[in-house]
């Protein structure tokens, strides 16, 4: 078993890989959990935490039972849009969107160690503007149509191949991303694919993320 990742050490190239992205909702915490151990065994490296609901006390019990979850396989928990609740639970980080807490006011909350990482839905200039503030990572999508986001902006391949030229921070690719179409934008320059229903809504979430995992072995 791998031991508990350090965020001051994981930040950068090891923001690489599998980033698995939980349903928004979920009625049996249990299941979710069994999920996110599939997942974690099938090699994902990364899980978002995404639970829009209010119940404050149950989404930070549950942050902090994946991230106990994520730290046994070596894995990092991020949670998606909420900074008090990345820093009542002790996530790893926190992911932003453009119209979440600005970057640097949830860096002052979380600290320097922390994960933030920041939508950039199919902008290359955003992405150098969260950059030069400090992200940890951006993410560009979405990809594909996304049942998650269905109305999201397409981020396209050749974006991938451009940030790369340009970024010096990890890139990840988000929206409609499987199995089965994730090479191309791997290929095509992504450190990260975020994959939600490609994992989470399988038969087997491991052995889908056990394809989604290897593809970056090569």
């Amino acid at each position: 078993m791998s031991p508990p990742p350090d965020p001051l050490h994981t930040r950068g190239p090891a923001l690489r890989g599998l980033y698995a992205v939980t349903p928004d909702r979920h009625a049996d915490f249990a299941r979710l959990s069994q999920a996110v151990s599939a997942v974690l065994r099938g090699g994902a490296r990364l899980v978002q935490y995404r639970d829009k609901s209010g119940d404050a006390q149950r989404r930070q019990d549950e942050a902090r039972a994946l991230k106990a979850l994520c730290e046994q396989h070596g894995a990092l928990l991020i949670i998606n849009d909420d900074v008090a609740l990345a820093a009542s639970s002790s996530a790893h980080g926190v992911h932003l969107g453009q119209g979440d807490m600005p970057l640097a006011q949830a860096r002052a909350i979380l600290g320097d160690t922390a994960i933030i990482g920041i939508t950039c839905h199919d902008r290359l200039d955003l992405a150098l503007t969260a950059q030069a503030a400090g992200a940890d990572y951006v993410a560009f999508g979405a990809v594909h149509p996304s049942p998650t986001k269905p109305d999201a902006v397409r981020a396209p391949l050749m974006l991938f191949a451009q940030a790369r030229e340009v970024l010096s921070i990890p890139v990840c690719a988000i929206g409609g991303l499987d199995a089965d179409n994730a090479a191309a934008v791997i290929e095509a320059g992504a450190d990260m694919v975020a994959v939600v229903s490609g994992v989470f809504a399988q038969p087997d979430p491991e052995a889908q993320a056990s394809r989604l995992a290897a593809m970056f072995e090569v």
